[in-house]
């Protein structure tokens, strides 16, 4: 029988239906996608593809089955009692999220329990009326993920309320007024929750623990943020104290265990504003056309003992946050800026990796060791990027500086800092060669007076001198890795924490596949990690100078993964590298700090530290990571909105940088700032949402809005308190 006659082709539904539940009841704990399926009931023809994509989207609404992603499914083994996590949203589309990673169930406000954002709780599943979306109730509230809530006081005659800036209850939380501490209308405070609602009461009732200020003054804001994210915003006294009692002194048993760099050429490259000098690097030159290079870091782990009251304190906070004002370092200021800092001129101790390799870049020997250095000189990137550029070199084109002239290079310490941008850019060029993935960040910078109010607005791009010190502690990073990871075949590799990047989402790939072949390009699709890389740098370059450049850029960077922390190695996509980790940031983020230690106890021949332990640690900072990156991304907003609040009813050209079914993003050109135009403002036409094609078109007259295009906005409204900006079209 030829193949294509037929895998059924006069197969009914009712037949069809008995096949797939068949299949599933076979596999029940197997994820089939529609692939798989079609390939094990041989359904080769179009129309029976299609009609068992409506049995399976049938199946799924009558929870017969579980729909995993947009084209899998698997059988639903789970009761009508759930535990998972709940998610509160301010216009009452409240979810649960099973503890399976299953899609998420809607919550109406009538059925929560009044259980806050993050909450673990434990839900039934509600009996499905015809025609509506899967409901869920929440019957037990099993544990709070935080009891204190951040909102403006309003104070009364009688009694005091906290007003949440997200409106995330009915009813505003209740505070007797001898709980205000001093509290005042209109004060940003914190509040703990002392008594939640249940059958007899429906209010939330609570007490002020800390006043944060008056509503509008920018300490105030920048804290409120903090404490929204349950961020600390001071440090605690007492860990303070702890770190003022640690002596920075090198003794000379530290002389004997280190290897000294002090007589090395050294030097750090940091922002011009920075305090913590988490790196420097070292330049010697050796024999048979061999340069010796080192990356030292500032060996925190050496200060910071585990278990400590700092330590303790380093791990909650797990990460510095960087708001657009100021910086909540991770370790107290006298660690982070004196003692670890690597200061210029100063005696350090160091973790550090020496290489010694060629002109090519190639590395030939290399080794992790305890050191002793002294930093020659602190250089900001920008006085780098001078000496560079005076010595020849053209910003972004890959080229090193040309050979010297008669009387050598310019400037102080240049014939140093130019070897160390050739051989940056040499392991640059292996790196893209190898696969990693090119994607130029800007990043969005405010100038700042001394109040805090945003003076200027801009994009800050990654220059030569930023690249230099970014090519030595990627090398730092993915050596130490595989120092551990890389055993022999059969052996198990040691614990270590890794940074892991997973490859692309296919589903997103397949979307950024098909919109770009409007525009005349093709993306391979590649079964490596590699190849895939390649071929998106190809588009990358393809598309760098043309209008639609931008559009493609964005629509292939959410196709991306976000990278994280894992004791589980799976490589890092991005970078192209199947070993990496980090090592070179111990000040700012405690993973790195985690490494020293583990990398200090298997150089002593210690026992390899418990996987189980570590990729809880892991989790903890990842987690940390997202929530600091959130609350950067609000401090963003704030001063954005702030930015622009005097500049209402003003034109600009902008470009569509976002399109959701409410609305279209714009961006102005001119400084980056980005609001919103509300669907209400688009009356000319009623518009559909093209998910697929990122775009909204009109039924009636057919116009089309695209992520990308060019427009013409007046800034209608900006409201502080909420950080939103809000555009009309101005044409």
């Amino acid at each position: 029988m030829g193949k294509g006659k037929k895998g059924g082709k006069r197969m009914t539904k009712n037949q069809l239906s008995e096949k797939l539940i068949g299949l599933f009841s076979s596999q029940p704990e197997k994820t089939l996608s529609f692939k798989e399926i079609f390939r094990i009931l041989r359904l080769d023809t179009h129309p029976l593809k299609m009609l068992a994509i409506d049995i399976l989207e049938s199946l799924a609404w009558e929870d017969y089955l579980t729909r995993v992603s947009d084209n899998s499914y698997k059988l639903n083994l789970k009761g009508q009692v759930q535990e998972g996590t709940f998610v509160r949203k301010s216009n009452g589309k409240n979810s649960f999220i099973p503890d399976d990673g299953s899609l998420p169930i809607f919550v109406s406000e009538r059925n929560s329990m009044s259980a806050l954002n993050g909450d673990r709780v434990k839900v039934s599943i509600m009996a499905r009326r015809a025609n509506h979306i899967k409901e869920a109730q929440v019957i037990e509230i099993i544990s709070r993920k935080k009891d204190t809530v951040v909102g403006k006081l309003r104070v009364e005659k009688d009694l005091a309320f906290l007003i949440t800036q997200e409106n995330l209850f009915v009813r505003d939380i209740i505070i007797p007024k001898r709980k205000l501490k001093g509290g005042k209308t209109n004060d940003k405070a914190i509040v703990k929750i002392k008594q939640w609602p249940d059958a007899e009461h429906k209010n939330l009732v609570g007490e002020v623990i800390d006043v944060l200020g008056q509503s509008g003054d920018n300490d105030t804001e920048m804290n409120t943020i903090l404490s929204q994210y349950g961020l600390p915003y001071k440090y605690p006294k007492a860990v303070e104290e702890a770190a003022e009692k640690i002596s920075g002194e090198i003794t000379e048993q530290d002389e004997r265990e280190r290897e000294d760099f002090r007589d090395v050429f050294t030097c750090t490259i940091d922002p011009k504003d920075a305090k913590d000098f988490d790196d420097a690097l070292s330049i010697k030159k050796l024999d048979k056309g061999l340069w010796q290079v080192g990356v030292h870091i500032a060996d925190v782990s050496h200060y910071v003992t585990e278990g400590s009251i700092i330590d303790k304190e380093a791990y909650k906070r797990a990460t510095s946050v960087y708001l657009v004002d100021r910086t909540i370092p991770m370790l107290p200021e006298r660690l982070c800026n004196f003692i670890c800092s690597l200061r210029p001129d100063e005696d350090k101790l160091a973790y550090s990796v020496i290489f010694n390799m060629d002109e090519e870049g190639d590395v030939k020997t290399h080794r992790v060791v305890h050191t002793i250095i002294r930093s020659n000189r602190r250089y900001a990137y920008e006085e780098v990027q001078e000496l560079l550029e005076a010595n020849g070199v053209v910003d972004g084109t890959g080229e090193p500086a040309p050979k010297a002239p008669k009387g050598g290079y310019k400037g102080e310490n240049a014939d140093n800092l130019i070897m160390l941008d050739r051989l940056a850019k040499k392991l640059r060029a292996a790196r893209f060669k190898n696969g990693a993935v090119k994607f130029d960040r800007e990043e969005l910078h405010f100038d700042i007076d001394e109040k805090g109010t945003p003076t200027k607005c801009y994009f800050k791009r990654s220059h030569d001198a930023n690249k230099l010190i970014e090519e030595f502690m990627l090398l730092a990073n993915r050596t130490v890795a595989e120092s551990i990871g890389k055993v022999k075949k059969g052996a198990k590799a040691k614990t270590l924490p890794y940074r892991i990047h997973d490859n692309p989402d296919p589903q997103k790939l397949e979307v950024l596949r098909e919109f770009i072949v409007k525009f005349g390009y093709r993306l391979k699709s590649s079964s490596t990690k590699g190849a895939a890389a390649r071929s998106l740098n190809k588009l990358m370059d393809e598309v760098e100078s043309k209008p639609e450049g931008k559009l493609i850029q964005t629509v292939a960077l959410r196709a991306m993964m976000k990278a994280k922390y894992s004791v589980h190695n799976i490589g890092h996509f991005g970078l192209a590298f199947d070993y990496y980790t980090h090592f070179t940031s111990p000040i700012r983020r405690y993973p790195d700090t985690m490494v020293h230690r583990l990398l200090t106890r298997y150089a002593e021949g210690g026992r390899s530290a418990n996987e189980k332990h570590y990729e809880e640690f892991c989790e903890h900072c990842s987690d940390m990571e997202q929530i600091a990156q959130n609350a950067e991304r609000d401090s963003i907003k704030y001063k954005m909105v702030e930015f622009m609040a005097d500049k209402l009813g003003n034109v600009y050209d902008a470009h569509i940088s976002g399109i959701t079914s409410y609305g279209i993003y714009a961006e102005i050109d001119e400084n980056h700032c980005e609001g919103m135009v509300p669907m209400r403002d688009l009356g000319d036409d009623f518009y559909d949402f093209d998910e697929r094609n990122f775009c909204l078109v009109g039924r009636r007259r057919h116009h089309k809005y695209q992520l990308g295009d060019a427009i013409k906005i007046q800034v209608a409204k900006a409201n502080i308190e909420k950080k939103q900006l809000d555009f009309t079209l101005a044409e």
